[in-house]
């Protein structure tokens, strides 16, 4: 090749990239002029062959001619943005919102194209992630996770509450059959008795039975009453993490996978008891002895040289009571359903609506004023609890069912006023009272 030529070194850019400037334009008629082919002239320049034969045919640099088209998300830019970031960058859920809420139709590759710049900054925000040491007694993370586990013959969706203390890594972990406030302050009483004291400040997410409003603009958090009330009776400071930015949790995060990969895995339980009891054993002889991967030590090794005497002390602090009230209707088998288990309650209260208060691991039923049952709550699922003196005076309960002699049976009908007879009586034949 005869000549020379100073050409910018162009392989780096994207293929897609058809927009040429005149110098480089030049250089493709000369390079032509000088016999090159033009799949070669894409290869030297970096462009695509179909960029060069345009220009080619066009004998020179031509400015581009795009087609304008209307822009069906303009002014939803924002909104769009924070459905993205709200789903964990699913653009398909995006898609699906947007046609629902907004009426506008548009393929996936659509959405695609507009959050294309918001995917990469979530993939820079989860790379640039710096983890954040907490000082011994400064902060719990408490979160749930949820699994599924084989207990018994069914297969049972269990909600793992997972508390970490901040410093030395040390792990709480219950198991409950909801993700109600209530099991949010259980499991926090639960693990301020195990730790034995209380944190300045307590890490959560966003969840609606603690979190009334979190504005993700300004970071104002406002917490539920209760949550403010169980604050203050324990004497730590809460916090929310950023919306969307579960990261900041990051401990809890990990502690909750580690629960559900190593606790949990594919154990099979016998019943509730069995997996609350695995679970104990687990954190006491698995979860608290191992080396952390972070700090290199054992978390109770840790907990006990700095952090057991940060805490501040719960001695004398009694629990909260945090009580939740429902209404059920009392079911023909003389039972009442609370969270998959069975409660009795008097069976003259049969089709009667009863209040039920669930407070300091109680079950109470009131119908009118009156108490008529209490039962210790039961975890788990699918259990019945029968008090039976709930089922006194019903026919086949705790005796032989009486059946009128022959000699006795009624052959002719009698007179209606025969047949009527005062409530007291009845009331006597039964028993009386509840």
């Amino acid at each position: 090749m005869t000549g020379s030529l100073q050409l910018s070194p162009r392989g780096n850019l994207p293929r897609g990239e058809v927009m040429q400037t005149p110098d480089e334009v030049a250089a493709m008629l000369r390079l032509k002029a000088l016999g090159w082919g033009v799949r070669r002239i894409a290869r030297e320049l970096g462009c695509s062959h179909m960029t060069v034969r345009r220009y080619l045919s066009e004998r020179g640099w031509v400015p581009y001619r795009g087609r304008s088209r209307p822009r069906r998300l303009a002014g939803l830019e924002d909104w769009v943005a924070e459905r993205f970031r709200r789903h964990g960058g699913n653009a398909d859920v995006v898609r699906q919102e947007l046609e629902r809420e907004k009426g506008i139709k548009l393929t996936l590759r659509t959405i695609e194209r507009q959050v294309a710049p918001l995917r990469r900054e979530l993939v820079a925000e989860a790379r640039a992630t710096v983890r954040f040491e907490t000082p011994p007694g400064k902060q719990l993370q408490i979160d749930f996770g949820e699994r599924r586990v084989a207990i018994g013959e069914e297969s049972v969706k269990v909600f793992l509450f997972v508390a970490t203390l901040g410093y030395s890594r040390r792990l709480h972990v219950r198991a409950f059959t909801n993700e109600r406030q209530e099991n949010w302050f259980a499991g926090l009483e639960s693990a301020f008795e195990r730790f034995g004291g209380v944190t300045e400040e307590v890490l959560f997410d966003n969840d609606r039975g603690l979190v009334v409003r979190h504005d993700r603009a300004t970071r104002e958090v406002e917490f539920n009453a209760r949550l403010h009330a169980f604050a203050k009776h324990w004497g730590f400071r809460p916090r929310a993490c950023a919306p969307y930015r579960a990261r900041t949790k990051g401990k809890d995060e990990r502690g909750v996978g580690y629960v559900k990969s190593n606790a949990i895995a594919g154990r099979r339980f016998a019943s509730w008891a069995a997996l609350e009891a695995h679970l104990e054993e687990w954190t006491r002889e698995i979860a608290d002895k191992r080396v952390h991967g972070t700090t290199g030590e054992p978390p109770i090794a840790r907990f006990r040289r700095a952090e057991a005497a940060a805490l501040r002390s719960i001695i004398g602090v009694r629990p909260f009571t945090a009580a939740r009230e429902l209404r059920r209707k009392v079911q023909a088998d003389c039972v009442i359903e609370v969270d998959g288990n069975a409660y009795s309650v008097p069976w003259r209260l049969i089709g009667e609506s009863v209040r039920v208060t669930l407070a300091d691991g109680l079950l109470r039923v009131s119908h009118g004023a009156a108490e008529v049952a209490v039962h210790a709550r039961r975890a788990g699922r699918c259990q019945r609890i029968v008090d039976p003196a709930h089922f006194r005076g019903v026919a086949g309960f705790g005796g032989p069912v009486r059946q009128r002699p022959a000699a006795m049976a009624v052959t002719t009908p009698a007179p209606e006023s025969a047949l009527l007879r005062p409530l007291a009586e009845y009331e006597r034949l039964v028993g009386g009272g509840w």
